[in-house]
């Protein structure tokens, strides 16, 4: 049976303010992505004028991102369940005020606690933006819409260093935060005025059970529970991972715990009645091409790009404002294809698993000229950057697209809550993994019992032994940058061919969820 949604006021052919309303979520949507970067940079003000220890600097850039995966899945189920304009509402008013508290902070503990408000207000923004933009737009202009959305999150990436560094260079840390404070505002004004409500029915009338379940009308408090401490769980082990080992007692128990509860939280969505993530939505093909190749495409593109920071500092030599003004090519290239329409053009031409098989070796095409040209000079790089970002604006669109599509249009926002989830967990592997070649290769290369790269270059005696350490970390640099561009290539070529097989044994809309 197909779905229907509730409370949805829009029309087959959109919302008639659909593009000014996509413009307020982009603008909010930018400012969250901002503040998962912007903090990097800001790091020796931090350590100067708070007195913050390195384990202190440790919790204000994780804390943010700790509980913003672990409540990616409940602010999707919860802005399904009570309204997704309410939800992105109310992210945007906590977003505010956990910025108004850490731009204030006094000491490192203060602004601990503000960074992990943050990250609640941006759970819930990271999930609504996504949904509303489902429910606005038609099957026509969603993919554009989407593409445009997707051009956010890389120039939020690729902005966020680059815009920290010029704010320090002319105000206090504090500075950083504050700016939030005017743009959420804003953003809170234009979704009351603008901003369509829409929610999905209340289970009792989806007739999913011949039962009558009498508390099918409950929100499912337990699996958000088993959800959170097992998402916080296993994120927290692959943040702390590169500093306390990966075998180290502290990363096994978290990762022990947080496996334990996301095994619970499967049992639990299998037997409740309701569940707040449907486990039957594993049985779409589409759906699972999806997650798939999302998985490996974060993973090799998170961690590559975490990679070519040191590259352009350790290896080029640049400064943090030098290098971030670098990056920008790979920005720019993704605005422009995607705000031209040629990524949403393309997927309708060719169709969801060519574009993202497309799209997917270029971003390995570019991977692999960073790693093979830009060992020397910054031409390598740039080439690689302008690839790279051709292949994000085709297929990082027609990715979200699918995901969002294989899932019914009623729970927009738990889809939104996988596709976020699925960048967090790729992105976080991604970097533990490809940072673990690199030491890896260069421990092998190098003598020096040296934990970095500026610790080696210490410890070396002579100018031909820096020489030697050098070339060592370019070449582990090499070999991790390779791997995650097989990785890249890899996911997008199996989420193609899944997808691809999806469309042929199913026909039928991608709306509706397979019977269980």
């Amino acid at each position: 049976m197909t779905a229907t949604t509730a409370e949805n006021p829009t029309t087959p052919t959109g919302h008639p303010q659909r593009w000014l309303i996509l413009g307020v979520i982009c603008v909010a949507q930018l400012t969250v992505l901002l503040d998962n970067t912007v903090l990097n940079v800001a790091i020796p003000s931090l350590t100067t004028s708070l007195g913050a220890s390195t384990a202190d600097i440790q919790w204000m850039i994780n804390a943010y991102s700790l509980v913003q995966s672990g409540l990616l899945l409940t602010a999707g189920s919860a802005s399904d369940r009570y309204g997704r304009k309410k939800m992105l509402a109310a992210g945007l008013a906590l977003f505010g005020i956990g910025s108004l508290a850490a731009g204030l902070a006094q000491n490192p503990a203060q602004l601990i606690a503000a960074r992990a408000g943050m990250g609640v207000g941006g759970a819930l923004l990271m999930t609504t933006t996504l949904a509303v933009v489902v429910q606005i737009f038609d099957d026509e202009a969603r993919v554009k819409a989407i593409g445009i959305w997707a051009t956010v999150s890389s120039l939020g990436f690729a902005a966020g260093p680059l815009i920290g560094g010029v704010m320090l260079d002319h105000f206090w840390w504090g500075a950083i935060f504050l700016v939030n404070i005017p743009v959420a505002v804003l953003g809170l004004v234009a979704v009351v005025a603008l901003v369509p409500e829409s929610k999905n029915p209340p289970p009792s009338s989806q007739l999913r059970s011949s039962k009558g379940d009498p508390h099918g009308d409950r929100p499912d408090l337990l699996g958000a529970l088993l959800s959170t401490i097992g998402m916080t769980g296993v994120v927290y082990a692959i943040i702390s991972g590169p500093g306390h080992g990966w075998l180290s007692g502290h990363v096994l128990a978290s990762a022990a715990v947080g496996l334990a509860f996301l095994a619970a939280f499967v049992r639990w969505e299998l037997s409740v009645e309701h569940p707040m993530l449907d486990m039957h939505f594993f049985r779409n093909q589409m759906f699972i091409g999806a997650v798939a190749g999302s998985i490996l495409v974060a993973f090799g593109m998170g961690g590559s790009l975490f990679l070519l920071t040191q590259h352009l500092q350790f290896v080029l030599g640049y400064g943090p404002l030098e290098a971030g003004v670098r990056t920008a090519p790979l920005a720019l290239s993704v605005v422009v294809l995607n705000m031209s329409g040629v990524g949403a053009k393309l997927v309708t031409q060719v169709g969801t698993p060519r574009a993202i098989a497309i799209g997917m070796t270029a971003n390995a095409a570019g991977l692999a000229s960073i790693a093979l040209l830009g060992g020397h000079s910054y031409g390598g790089t740039l080439l690689g950057l302008v690839v790279m970002g051709a292949g994000i604006a085709l297929s990082m669109p027609a990715m979200a697209n699918a995901i969002m599509s294989a899932i019914p249009p009623e729970k927009a926002g738990v889809g939104a809550g996988v596709n976020g989830t699925l960048g967090e967990f790729g992105n976080g592997l991604g970097v533990a993994v490809l940072g673990a070649v690199l030491g890896s290769r260069f421990a092998a290369l190098v003598p020096v019992a040296a934990a970095s790269l500026p610790a080696a270059l210490a410890a070396a005696r002579d100018d031909a032994e820096r020489g030697r350490i050098a070339d060592a970390f370019a070449s582990g640099l090499e070999t991790s940058q390779l791997v995650g561009a097989v990785a890249v290539l890899a996911g997008g070529l199996l989420a193609a061919v899944l997808l691809h097989r999806a469309e042929r044994t199913a026909p039928a809309p991608a709306g509706a969820a397979p019977a269980a």
